[in-house]
Formats: C-alpha cells, structure tokens, sequence
C-alpha cells in the first residue's frame, strides 16, 4: 500500500484562504465589503485622498508606446473589458449550448434591455423637460453589471441557472446598449480610423475561427490590438472584450472519443514505464508520457472554455 504524503505546512496555512477564493460566493462578498469600504471613506474628512487615489496616474510604456491613464481608467476600460469578456464567453456558450440557444428564448433578455433603457431615459427626460440635466437622460439607461454578477454570486445555487443567464444577458446588452448611446449622443472625438482599424481585427478574429485557428496566444494578442483600437477611438473600450467573446472558437482540437481512446493508452504507457513508488520526475518516460496526457487534455477542450477556466476565478473579483 502506498502511503501518500501529508501537506506540506504553507498549504495547511494557505488552505482556507484558497477555499474563500474559490467559494463560488466569494466574489460578491468581496463586492459588498469594498462597496461599504469606499462609502465610508468618500465620506470622511480623509475624502480627499479617495479620490486622489483614484485620479493617480499609471504609465505602460514599450519604446516610444505610452499608454498613461488614471487607476479609474485602466479599471474601467482594462479590467472592465476582462470582465465583459468573461460575460460574453458565457453568454456565447448560452446561446449555442444552453439557456439562450433559441431565438425566443435570446429574445427576451433583449427585449427586457430595450425596456430598461427606453423607459428610464423617457422618465428622466419627462421630469427633467427643459431644465439644465434635461441632456442627461442616457445616465439611468446602464445597468451596473458588475454588481448584478456579485449578487448573482453572492446567492450561489439558489439561483436558477435559467434566471442567472437571463439577467446577465439583459445586463449586458443593456450595458452595451448605454455605451453606444454614450458614444453617439455624448462623445464629440470618435477616430473613426481607429474603428475602422478594430473593424479589421475583428474580420481577422472571424477568418482565424473559421479556418481552426485554436491557439490561444493568436486570440489575446488579436485582442490587445481590437482593445487598443476601441481604447484609442473614444468608444468604451469594454466593447472590444465583448465582440472578442463571441470570435472564440467552441470547438476542440480532438472529441471525447478520440480523448478516451488515447487517454487510455497513455495511461497504459503511463504504468508500464515504471515502478508506482519511483518519481515522475526522476522517471522520462513517464514524464513524457504525463505531457502527452496534459497537452490532449488541453486540446480536448474548447478555446472558449480553456479561456473561461483560467480566467474565471480571477474576474470574480474584478
């Protein structure tokens, strides 16, 4: 009998921090604490630096390429894009695959967007008739997606799958909505260069799915550049993740059948290569043998969902 070997202490300490990070609420408590965090700290005679953090200037630069932006900024239009890209794989995956895979079923959330956003403006603008907000109507047209998802997280299994599909599909068609009129009704700059410059990366992202691109490493960096064309036209750089959602292959290199059948003889190789008690790492066969296991389990899975499962755990948070 084999006797296996106990953790090693920094697991032991590091353990219940891990399952926090990975209990599916996690995300939407942390939401909830830092939501209270900062209106505690807006609202001190410390305020200032509140906002002062948030103005602070981050600078990339490569050469001669800078990107320098406040925190605010690169939140909103760099991790926020993340996260909408993350939401866009789900829903793609929804409308292939699962709660949204008909068009009566899509249809509804979308309808349920329009209302959101059509009603809210029209009461503002009713209330606010001739005054000097009356130019902000398209304000109460978003809904704020990032708190919707925390909330979702926050009551877990208690929510159906269906209901947690359908509001995170009106959420962001809803957001994606506001950000076009954003971008049409209150933004004087738009390079229309640059959009035609993302109108490119996106024909590319098309042709590289079609033809079977599944690499991952072509996606994120045809990505960066439909991120920065979006970031550099004046429309919400958040759009650019979404749009790159939905040019993520859904189909895998290898099927299920083909993976059972050489999953097995690996296996096989696998136990024939050595003694159970000698190391993997001493033992080259059998590590070359576990490569093999690692590089077909990587391709028995789609881009969209090799995309989702690293990427995930770390959104929730955003």
């Amino acid at each position: 009998m084999i006797e296996t070997q106990s953790p090693p202490p920094v697991e032991k300490f590091l353990k219940p921090f891990q399952a926090f990070f990975h209990a599916e609420a996690s995300g939407g408590i942390l939401l909830l604490i830092c939501t209270v965090f900062a209106l505690i700290w807006a609202n001190t005679p410390f305020a200032e630096t509140y906002f002062d953090l948030w103005h602070t200037e981050l600078t990339l630069q490569i050469g001669t390429f800078i990107l320098s932006y406040s925190l605010h900024h690169w939140i909103n239009d760099g991790l926020m894009a993340i996260f909408f890209f993350i939401v866009g794989l789900e829903i793609k995956r929804e409308l292939l695959v699962g709660e949204l895979s008909s068009g009566q079923k899509a249809a509804l959330p979308v309808a349920g967007a329009l209302g959101g956003m059509i009603f809210p403006a029209l009461i503002y603008a009713i209330f606010n008739s001739g005054s000097e907000g009356s130019s902000g109507w398209g304000i109460p047209m978003a809904t704020d997606i990032a708190f919707v998802v925390g909330i979702l997280a926050l009551l877990g299994s208690r929510v159906p799958i269906g209901l947690k599909i359908f509001v995170i599909a009106l959420a962001i068609a809803d957001d994606i909505g506001a950000v076009l009129v954003i971008a049409v009704f209150y933004t004087s700059d738009i390079s229309f260069a640059s959009l035609f410059i993302a109108g490119g990366f996106i024909l590319v992202l098309i042709v590289a799915n079609y033809i079977g691109i599944k690499n991952l490493l072509v996606y994120i960096f045809l990505g960066l550049g439909l991120w920065l064309a979006f970031l550099f036209s004046g429309v919400h750089a958040t759009v650019a993740g979404v749009l790159l959602a939905f040019t993520i292959p859904a189909t895998s290199r290898i099927n299920s059948k083909e993976f059972m059948i050489e999953g097995t003889k690996l296996l096989q190789d696998f136990d024939d290569a050595g003694e159970e008690v000698e190391s993997t790492f001493t033992n080259e066969e059998r590590l070359t043998v576990a490569r093999a296991l690692e590089r077909n389990s990587q391709k028995v899975m789609t881009p969209l969902s090799r995309f989702e499962t690293s990427l995930h755990p770390w959104v929730s948070f955003f």
